[in-house]
């Protein structure tokens, strides 16, 4: 052996037996035979895909106004529902109320998005607050303007936040 390498085909031991991997008669290589001509039927006649199915074959089509929709879907959670919790996702999307809380959450608006008018207003009048106490004196109430609103988009990105209605963000 110098350098490495075998010193021929199949190594110091020869070739393998029966003259490759396929076994005996097969060609070298270990692929087997070639395919027959013609193994794969006749062509399709042209523009055919055959005749269409028999009325009823696939069953009725399903009634007007009826709900169609994809899997995991329902007419009570049209988004789907959560695979683990079963609890059906919002229409409203978790980037969304995360990124409006971080940039526009002093005023509240990624809690109105989400529908949480509640503490959408608390957060808009702690604003209003804290500037009319920031124009008179520090105090920390400016601090909690401040912090909150991050503090609160941070959250809603990261966790499974609920809207107003208890669906999970999308």
């Amino acid at each position: 052996m110098q350098g490495g390498y075998p010193p021929g085909p199949g190594g110091p031991y020869g070739p393998p037996p029966g003259g490759g991997m396929g076994g005996p008669g097969a060609p070298p290589g270990g692929y087997g035979p070639p395919p027959q001509p013609g193994g794969y039927g006749p062509p399709p006649q042209p523009g055919g895909f055959g005749q269409p199915p028999a009325p009823g074959q696939y069953g009725a089509p399903p009634a007007p106004g009826a709900f169609v929709g994809a899997y995991g879907a329902s007419p009570y959670a049209p988004w789907g529902v959560h695979p683990t919790l079963g609890i059906p996702y919002s229409d409203k999307q978790k980037i969304v109320a995360g990124l409006l809380q971080l940039f526009l959450g002093k005023f509240g608006i990624g809690r109105f998005y989400i529908g949480d008018s509640s503490t959408a207003v608390i957060q808009l009048v702690a604003c209003m607050l804290g500037v009319w106490v920031l124009s008179w004196f520090t105090c920390g109430l400016t601090v909690l303007v401040i912090l909150w609103p991050i503090i609160d988009g941070i959250v809603m990105l990261a966790s499974d936040s609920k809207d107003a209605q208890g669906r999970l963000l999308r």
